[in-house]
């Protein structure tokens, strides 16, 4: 998807009763009140409460977040039902969203305060991705998508029970109502799917029944005599790609391979969509391996074109600092920011530029000069940084204990193979004993996940990374350093620098020419060399890496039948039961919380918080799919 820069709703508080868009020129909600509107047209036009009692999960689509009040409505009344869903997901389009703080003086004087309140402490930085905001240990929760609803309605991974169509009236603002949009609207409705709309327009009501709808008029909320409703009710169902599929049936149980960060955040976004896991570990304890390093760094990805890359990158590392966020207080680390030393050339005007024409946020990233970014850091630097405010490191191998609370942890234990056993599969000890079996297995054994699929031609390597821990009487830098290598500030003057960058490479032992690799790194990082107290320490670790620098995550795909789709990953077939979660890198604590909650969400059957295009760039099917392209041109 081709993102543009996001720009906040200019809005007229001057109507205390009924705050206008000035972009428009129309009101954010009728003069009898905004929550008497979302409770009346949207709840009411939708069966709602009463649809999603009894139920798992409910799923809602907003086409115009506005100010929220639906949002918040419907929030409310999960709240007050006895009978609730066990989660709402709540999805929403906004092209203009508010600032932080024109939402906080939207809902100054809420009735709804204690969740107006949370809405804004949540809110993000206003950058063109899909925002998950978890609310009621995740019982609700809100992905919200900031761009163009015409783009957006292509790119959601979902299966929706009930539509909001909200928005500024279609005389006002004719492309949120567009025929074209229903029928994307079609590919997203769950069986039996309602819709509600304050217009009665007949083009809406024409779109919605070209796009399969049963259309209704019903009494509206004075001074509207009618409302639109609908139930999607199609002549015949579309056809949806294999591997996308969504099912309210999800599996009970599942096993992870591998206790490091990508099978514990794993494990952890599975049991927080209620599926019971089992962890597996050839070590007796989590984070063995690379995960074990005392200390890793999270942060985003400026680059010139915005591409697929940096936009994954983007999206990961504003779901990483959400999600590390509430355990920084039991886990070591420091979430205060980091810089990305940028010593490329074209200086720091440039680096505005860019962020001017993307047009990133402050709040997300900032371009500074080589004076503002040795300030921040408190030691001088000699040339401007990216400054990420969500940005930071914390300890890895405490992470991934946190993640595990209270998730079993079957180790010491080799899985040696796997077997399916009916419906489900079964892992295997090098004597061929079950050590467990569930309905889904995820490999998250980084390299060794290779060899439990008999070795697929995935593109990927294993890298020998050796890191150095130093004492130090020199100053030490306030934040994080990343660039050419990096540098973490540990406390009582130690320094964490590294790591090295070693394809193939199986010496497991910490060799001295590697030290002094990491030292001239650090020197080169920070303008000047450091003199190490004492001796210095280290580790090994191996990284797990795909050529095109992404992680690799999905359902694996099956053996393929003749005459197959393959160009792209979500027609692939894939083999039941069985993902995979690897390849995450050097940036495993960025990456991992994102990647797991999208396949979580895979496996369950919710919305995935990525968009399709993103999806399709990390889809472990992607490789199938090149080689596929590669063949039909080379015929």
């Amino acid at each position: 998807m081709k993102t543009e820069a996001i720009r906040p709703a200019r809005i007229d508080f001057s109507d205390g009763a009924a705050p206008v868009s000035m972009d428009f020129g129309d009101v954010y909600h009728t003069r009898t009140g905004a929550l008497p509107q979302a409770r009346h047209v949207f709840l009411g036009g939708n069966g709602l409460p009463e649809r999603w009692r009894g139920r798992r999960r409910f799923v809602i689509l907003e086409t115009g977040f506005g100010l929220g009040n639906n949002f918040l409505a419907t929030w409310q009344a999960w709240r007050e039902d006895v009978q609730r869903c066990g989660q709402l997901v709540f999805l929403s389009i906004e092209k203009h969203p508010p600032t932080r703080d024109d939402l906080r003086r939207a809902h100054a004087h809420s009735p709804l305060q204690a969740q107006a309140d949370a809405l804004v402490s949540a809110w993000p930085a206003l950058t063109p991705n899909l925002h998950s905001l978890d609310f009621e240990g995740g019982q609700v929760r809100l992905l919200l998508a900031l761009g163009d609803v015409a783009d957006w309605l292509r790119e959601l991974v979902a299966s929706v029970d009930a539509f909001y169509l909200d928005g500024f009236a279609p005389a006002k603002n004719p492309a949120m109502w567009d025929r074209r949009l229903f029928k994307a609207l079609a590919r997203l409705a769950a069986p039996e799917a309602t819709a509600a709309s304050w217009t009665i327009a007949r083009p809406v009501r024409d779109g919605l029944h070209e796009a399969g709808f049963v259309v209704n008029l019903a009494p509206g909320l004075p001074p509207k005599p009618e409302m639109t409703v609908a139930r999607y009710a199609p002549a015949f169902t579309p056809r949806r790609a294999p591997s996308r599929l969504t099912t309210h049936d999800p599996p009970t149980d599942a096993l992870v391979v591998g206790a490091g960060l990508a099978g514990a955040w794993a494990a952890h976004a599975l049991a927080r969509e209620g599926v019971a896991c089992t962890v597996i570990d050839r070590h007796a304890s989590p984070g063995a391996e690379t995960s074990g390093n005392p200390a890793g760094l999270f942060h985003g990805v400026v680059t010139p074109d915005d591409g697929a890359h940096a936009r994954f990158n983007r999206a990961a590392a504003l779901f990483a600092q959400r999600a590390l966020a509430p355990l920084m207080d039991s886990v070591p680390g420091r979430m205060e920011g980091l810089l990305r030393l940028h010593p490329e050339g074209g200086g720091v005007a440039a680096m505005q530029a860019q962020l001017a024409r993307l047009g990133l946020p402050a709040e997300h990233v900032q371009a500074l000069d080589a004076a503002a970014a040795s300030t921040l850091a408190g030691v001088p630097l000699g040339s401007p940084a990216w400054f990420y405010p969500g940005g930071g490191w914390i300890s890895p191998a405490a992470l991934t204990q946190a993640l595990l609370q209270g998730i079993p942890l079957a180790a010491p234990h080799q899985v040696q193979a796997l077997r399916p056993h009916g419906l489900r599969w079964q892992a295997l000890d090098e004597r061929g004993h079950v050590i467990a079996e569930a309905a889904v297995v995820v490999l998250a054994n980084a390299a060794d996940a290779l060899r439990l699929l008999d070795h697929p031609a995935w593109p990927v390597q294993r890298i020998r990374g050796q890191i150095t821990l130093l004492h130090t009487d020199a100053p030490l830098p306030r934040l994080p350093l990343a660039g050419a290598g990096y540098a973490i500030a540990l406390g009582q003057e130690r320094l964490l620098c590294g790591a090295t960058n070693q394809p193939e490479d199986a010496e497991p032992l910490v060799r001295e020419a590697d030290h002094r690799s990491n030292l001239a790194q650090l020197a080169r990082l920070l303008g000047t060399e450091i003199t190490p107290r004492g001796e210095l320490t280290g580790r090994v670790g191996w990284r797990f890496s795909a050529g095109d620098r992404l992680p690799v995550l999905g359902p694996v795909p099956a053996t393929l039948p003749e005459n197959t789709r393959l160009d792209q990953p979500r027609f692939v077939p894939r083999r039941p039961g069985l993902y995979t979660l690897t390849a995450l890198g050097s940036r495993g604590i960025t990456w991992a919380p994102l990647a797991a909650q999208a396949l979580a969400a895979w496996i369950t059957g919710a919305p995935i918080p990525l968009e399709a295009t993103l999806l399709d760039v990390v889809d472990v099917a992607r490789f199938t799919s090149r080689a596929a392209r590669r063949s039909a041109g080379g015929r």
